[in-house]
């Protein structure tokens, strides 16, 4: 953390990391990843999870090329604030999940003397904004967009395309029900699916 001088007292200055991209472009990886070092560096590290999100693990957050570390599942972004006081650098998974209250409880974190790293789609499968994570891009003082691969034509891709027939907003899934895509193909997709 950076130090600040206040009138005449040291105090920690926080910030908040957002990793965000598509299915399958490495956002749980590269949180892992940020989390890790600050071990090694000896700091105090704890990562949560919304409660829902079981697919891989009820308890761990898991990345799609199965790297892992345990974490605490949350039912509600206010219940990190209560669990993290003890630590330097608060990692949060799979954000889109939770409501809006995360971005205040980011801004908490992050005024306490935190470093907040949190990660998640910052599109839904429609490719509209997802959850917080658009307001927590505009709060944050790092951004980091990573890709996948499109599936259908080899490009980067930002986009995730859901395979399966499903209107509700959250359908929690992998290769099974989503596929990553560019622009064009998305699009395309997108196209048929309202021709059907």
């Amino acid at each position: 953390m950076f130090l600040e001088k206040d009138h005449n007292k040291t105090v920690k200055s926080g910030w908040i990391e957002v990793v965000c991209g598509s299915m399958f472009s490495g956002k749980t990886e590269e949180l892992i990843r940020r989390l890790n070092r600050a071990r090694i560096a000896k700091q105090k590290v704890e990562i949560f999870k919304p409660a829902i999100d079981t697919r891989y693990d009820e308890d761990d957050v898991v990345s799609h090329d199965s790297k892992s570390v345990s974490s605490t599942p949350v039912q509600n972004a206010t219940q990190i604030l209560f669990y993290a006081e003890d630590f330097e650098v608060v990692g949060i998974d799979e954000a889109q999940f939770f409501g809006n209250e995360l971005v205040n409880v980011c801004n908490e974190l992050a005024a306490k003397g935190k470093r907040v790293i949190v990660a998640g789609l910052d599109m839904d499968y429609l490719g509209k904004p997802f959850g917080p994570i658009p307001n927590l891009m505009a709060s944050a003082e790092y951004v980091t967009k990573v890709h996948a691969i499109c599936m259908s034509c080899g490009n980067l891709a930002s986009y995730s395309h859901r395979t399966v027939k499903d209107d509700n907003l959250v359908v929690l899934g992998e290769t099974d029900s989503y596929e990553p895509l560019c622009r064009i193909c998305f699009e395309e997709e997108l196209n048929k699916d309202k021709a059907q």
